[in-house]
């Protein structure tokens, strides 16, 4: 008694579960195949903890504001905490234990760091021109350098 939170005489709550939305995925069963088809989808593809509009984590609103710096507005979001199926499945299909997680034409990139660290070294701006996307970072260093 007095281990792993029992507490006598409380009834614990059962968990909540979000509704799904209708433009959110269900991963039923975490198949490969639907995940293949998630971060394929798109150039750009993040799996973060809330939405682009309302970030639920330090870390994915990181991830969310080094996208808008380049300018990257059209990317599919799909938030974790509305499908807790999709959240271990991609975690799973990654190998990769944390969330927000960062696909590039279908290839996972890495998490708020390695997205940090391209962004910081210059390796975004490269890795977005292979995908046909212009960094509005290279419009304002242009800009600086005419001045």
């Amino acid at each position: 008694a007095g281990r792993g939170g029992y507490w006598p005489g409380l009834t614990p709550l059962p968990p909540k579960r979000p509704e799904p939305r209708a433009s959110q995925p269900r991963c039923h069963g975490n198949s490969t195949t639907q995940l293949d088809a998630l971060v394929k989808k798109d150039k750009v593809v993040v799996f973060l903890k809330g939405t682009p509009e309302q970030p639920q984590c330090g870390f994915s609103n990181a991830v969310v504001q080094i996208l808008r710096l380049h300018g990257v507005r059209d990317y599919a979001a799909y938030n974790v905490l509305d499908d807790p199926e999709l959240r271990q499945g991609i975690k799973d299909y990654s190998n990769w234990p944390t969330i927000p997680q960062v696909y590039l034409n279908g290839e996972f990139v890495g998490g708020c760091d390695i997205l940090l660290q391209m962004h910081q070294n210059g390796d975004l701006v490269e890795e977005l021109k292979k995908l046909g996307i212009h960094s509005a970072l290279l419009d304002e260093k242009k800009d600086q350098d005419s001045k």
